[in-house]
């Protein structure tokens, strides 16, 4: 299966670029699921049908899905949601809705985006092509993983444990219900099912991530910042999508002052982007509404492109033996030097860029080995370990 991301700055049109997609693939012979994980959905409008909480057939090899968050937050944390009702009643809060504090911020998105996973293992479509919300909401939520598996791993079997035992002698401790085995089952499936979606999406073989920019100067910048994390967590970034761009004969009257702007921040996106294709998508003279339209906007930014290929192969880890010493090299553009920090704690190091955080496990050739400077040179954080084994600081 083949998982086409779209994502990038609210207002870019990145609905109808995924939605375009979604029906050229369907007319190519491929089973095709457009899904939409943004709580603000618009796809339904862009496809010019009704489409619902599951899969629902648009035409020939063309299925359309937006996620109803609610439902998937009651399927997924119905039991934990029970026993927290239970402790905030035997708390007697009644000055709150404590509906409000039941889901942990960012949740519910969360539990959208497990519908990557959920359609990547069934089997039943040969390409998904997800339209994510806005770029900063999503890579928040898809680091989440790291915190969770942490926790699950090194805090999580202790606690279990703890409970099972102390159990059969006190149901209730200091006047709290202990949670059940359905509580705890649930939220280590939660874990287990957001590790499963993060390997998935992670795979540059099964997901590309491609990012949806207008022309303008403060979604350039947007994008940028997205690439770079886009980057910190591994992601496969294959393609930039131009979305809105105004034909040459524009370039008169009242829109010309739009279009020369519009042509300096199309060579900037080159600059910056470049080798990554730079796809284009011209100013439509219609609405982009409906399959036809869709279509031919999809014909016009792909060609004769498979949408569902590799558009970019290239590496964002990479580990180089110099002058007898082994260098892991992290891909990190755009990202100012002074906002970078690195700690490594055993055989795990913590990139900071800027407001995000990449815990990175070392591959086994560098593990029990220790740190012994780094630089950030031409996008690259390039990190240098000692040739001999010993102990890792800490």
């Amino acid at each position: 299966m083949r998982i086409i991301i779209y994502t990038g700055k609210g207002g870019v049109g990145k609905t109808s670029v995924a939605a375009a997609t979604a029906v050229k693939l369907a007319k190519q012979g491929k089973r095709t699921l457009v899904l939409s994980t943004d709580a603000a959905h618009s796809l339904a409008d862009s496809l010019g049908t009704v489409i619902g909480p599951d899969p629902v057939l648009i035409s020939e090899n063309l299925w359309g899905q937006e996620v109803n968050s609610l439902r998937e937050t009651e399927r997924n944390w119905g039991a934990v949601q029970g026993w927290l009702t239970t402790l905030l009643d035997k708390a007697q809060l009644t000055d709150i809705t404590t509906e409000e504090m039941l889901v942990f911020p960012g949740m519910e998105e969360i539990f959208s985006l497990l519908q990557i996973k959920e359609h990547a293992v069934s089997g039943q479509f040969d390409v998904l092509v997800v339209d994510c919300a806005p770029t900063g909401e999503t890579l928040r939520l898809l680091s989440y993983p790291n915190v969770l598996n942490w926790w699950l791993e090194k805090i999580f079997p202790t606690e279990r444990k703890l409970i099972k035992l102390v159990r059969p002698v006190a149901k209730i401790v200091n006047k709290v219900e202990l949670p059940s085995d359905d509580v705890l089952n649930s939220v280590e499936q939660l874990a287990r099912g957001l590790e499963e979606m993060q390997r998935i999406v992670l795979d540059p073989e099964i997901t590309s991530v491609r990012i949806v920019v207008n022309p303008e100067k403060m979604v350039l910048a947007e994008a940028k910042r997205s690439f770079t994390y886009l980057n910190l967590f591994g992601f496969n970034t294959d393609a930039i999508i131009v979305n809105r761009v105004l034909p040459d004969e524009a370039g008169e009257g009242f829109f010309a002052h739009w279009r020369e702007l519009q042509r300096k921040y199309e060579n900037e996106i080159v600059e910056n982007f470049q080798p990554l294709p730079i796809l284009k998508a011209p100013m439509m003279p219609k609405e982009v509404i409906g399959l036809p339209v869709l279509e031919e906007l999809a014909d016009i930014v792909f060609g004769t492109e498979d949408p569902s290929a590799r558009l970019y192969q290239g590496r964002t880890e990479l580990i180089r033996e110099v002058d007898g010493e082994l260098h892991l090299e992290l891909m990190i553009p755009f990202v100012d030097k002074a906002a970078l920090d690195l700690t490594q704690t055993g055989d795990e190091l913590t990139v900071n860029a800027g407001a995000y955080k990449r815990k990175v496990i070392l591959p086994r050739v560098l593990m029990g080995r220790q740190v012994t400077g780094a630089k950030y040179a031409e996008d690259r954080l390039i990190i240098r370990f000692s040739a001999r084994e010993g102990a890792a600081q800490h």
